[in-house]
């Protein structure tokens, strides 16, 4: 018995991690036992990630422990190190590229948690990871170490298919109606985007993935997959698993930090926001939606709570956030107690007077009444928020 882990063998060329783990899965000995493999999702930040950050992992048991890395040395020879080096030919994406470096490894019982932590959280240098039974490859062996590595104590599921085509540049045709229905189940989570309706479970580019759908449960990310596979609108597929993962769960998040704002500077064209705290400088971009408005009407003094990703520069991308007390947004005069009109000046420091009855007070201000366009927590739309962002109310559809 142990596990085995395997990471960055695809790139914005194409191919999937899951579909080649998948592969290897399907062409492993007859007398080896498969337990649920794991998709595990890493620091959204890391130099060299793959599309989708994304390592699998998987328990294996067989009786025969050193034929099974006889198998797994050979496979590796003759399909997985032929992986290395992908690198999309096209220009279009603004997004560095680094060619695909796969790692596998295999471990007789899993390493310390404290690698997936780190390896979620922040920069891991492969000197640092924890030495395999069993490695091949390069840098892909952080993310492999870091899927094995994983706990799976807090965790959701995501049904994966692929296609049954060559052409990964074709248009996927999957069906609306089936994916509006699962939408509404109620142990179904980011499977479209609410403002536009579009789709949320289809890659958008060159992937042998048809579509997946994510639950809070492996039986309802099951059927769903089964419900959008069974309509004549969804294109064949070819052949799907459910997967055990941390996507939303959170887990690259530090607890919330609370901070007083000191300053707020808006991008006069694109609207991101860049809050100067005293706990450091938060970021928001204007594909936060609800985050970003929050962000641009904050004023020096307001008191708030962020969670948040440390960027390599220091600023913190925020996720979540919420204004705990704020500060006035200016002063007006007060209103006459017996008519309730609002009193006007009747000249420097002559006191105010109301235009209605006359009645005179002295010359005084009051703050004027104002409230956040939010006053809970809020979070980015559904299509631009992290696979590994905990969504609101996700606890509810448990």
């Amino acid at each position: 018995m142990g596990w085995l882990g395997l990471d960055d063998t695809d790139s914005l060329a194409g191919g999937c991690t899951t579909k080649t783990m998948e592969k290897l899965i399907l062409n492993l000995p007859d007398n080896v036992l498969v337990g649920t493999v794991r998709l595990v999702r890493l620091w959204p930040f890391a130099s060299g990630r793959t599309r989708g950050n994304a390592a699998l992992a998987v328990e294996l048991q067989s009786e025969n422990v050193d034929s099974l890395i006889a198998h797994l040395d050979s496979w590796w020879k003759n399909e997985l190190s032929l992986l290395k080096g992908l690198v999309s030919p096209s220009h279009h994406s603004d997004r560095p590229q680094v060619p695909s470096d796969p790692g596998m490894v295999w471990f007789d019982s899993q390493p310390d948690e404290i690698h997936y932590w780190t390896a979620v959280q922040s920069h891991v240098a492969i000197s640092d990871v924890p030495i395999a039974t069993k490695s091949w490859g390069g840098a892909g062996v952080i993310g492999a170490t870091a899927a094995v590595a994983w706990p799976g104590l807090n965790s959701t599921w995501e049904a994966i298919a692929w296609r049954d085509t060559s052409d990964e540049s074709k248009p996927r045709n999957v069906c609306l109606d089936s994916l509006h229905e699962i939408d509404s189940w109620p142990t179904t989570f980011l499977s479209r985007d609410p403002r536009s309706g579009s789709s949320l479970i289809a890659p958008r580019g060159r992937s042998p993935v048809l579509c997946g759908v994510r639950a809070t449960t492996e039986i309802e990310a099951t059927k769903a997959l089964a419900h959008i596979l069974s309509s004549h609108h969804t294109e064949r597929s070819d052949g799907h698993r459910t997967f055990m993962t941390n996507q939303a769960t959170g887990d690259h998040l530090h607890p919330a930090t609370r901070a007083v704002v000191e300053e707020v500077k808006v991008h006069p064209q694109r609207k991101h926001a860049r809050i100067q705290t005293t706990e450091g400088i938060w970021v928001s971009f204007t594909e936060g939606g609800p985050v970003n408005q929050l962000s641009r009407w904050l004023n020096e003094g307001d008191v708030v709570e962020m969670r948040g990703l440390e960027s390599e520069d220091g600023t913190f991308h925020l996720e979540q956030l919420r204004v705990i007390s704020w500060s006035a947004r200016g002063q007006q005069r007060p209103l006459c107690s017996a008519c309730n009109m609002r009193m006007k000046s009747m000249g420097r420091n002559q006191g105010v007077r109301c235009p209605k009855c006359k009645e005179r007070m002295d010359d005084v201000w009051e703050d004027v009444p104002s409230e956040p366009p939010f006053l809970d927590w809020v979070e980015p739309p559904a299509s631009a928020r992290r696979h590994l962002a905990r969504p609101l109310g996700l606890d509810s559809k448990k």
